[in-house]
């Protein structure tokens, strides 16, 4: 059976997720973005669009480009959705993982969607490093530091300028895993 709303279809734009999201930024340039509830720390329009082109050429300088996948295996924190929109500006698919899953269930869903890094917390590094292993993935990044992981912020001090990749507005940019509950 086949379900209509009673509302008119949603003009969606063609532009990347990372374009849209950003679109109105320098409007609000100065005003709060982002804030991570735990720590109180505040992000603005201006300092959010920043991060993400500064953090989509730490990738790039990487290697890191169009297509590739990265994880992201954490709970919500300021760095989660420059994380994400980073990525997305490189061209690059993101699959959010749960951040209660254990080590193998990590690596499997890393296996399984092909990702090539992994974004996480100190406090998930055992089992990002042992998933990260077995799934053959090339580095983890993690939000602050930790022995044996790229940190976070170096690739912030990249000078290199986000590529200008040719991201189609049709390109996938999330693999989103469920439950289980679909199959």
């Amino acid at each position: 059976m086949l379900f209509r709303s009673p509302r008119p279809p949603v003009d969606i734009p063609r532009v990347p997720v990372t374009t849209y999201v950003l679109a109105k930024a320098g409007e609000v340039a100065d005003r709060t973005a982002l804030v991570d509830a735990i720590t109180g720390r505040r992000m603005t329009y201006a300092g959010l669009e920043a991060t993400i082109a500064r953090l989509a050429g730490g990738l790039a300088a990487r290697g890191y480009g169009r297509g590739d996948v990265f994880g992201i295996y954490a709970p919500n924190t300021l760095e989660y959705p420059i994380a994400f929109h980073g990525a997305a500006q490189l061209g690059a698919v993101i699959t959010t993982v749960n951040p209660l899953f254990t080590a193998d269930e990590l690596a499997n869903q890393l296996r399984d969607c092909g990702a090539k890094c992994l974004f996480t917390i100190p406090a998930f590094m055992e089992k990002a490093r042992a998933a990260a292993a077995r799934a053959g993935l090339r580095e983890v990044i993690v939000f602050g530091e930790s022995e044996g992981a790229v940190s976070f912020s170096e690739l912030l001090v990249a000078s290199v300028p986000p590529p200008a990749a040719a991201v189609d507005p049709g390109d996938v940019v999330a693999l989103p895993y469920s439950s289980g509950t679909t199959g």
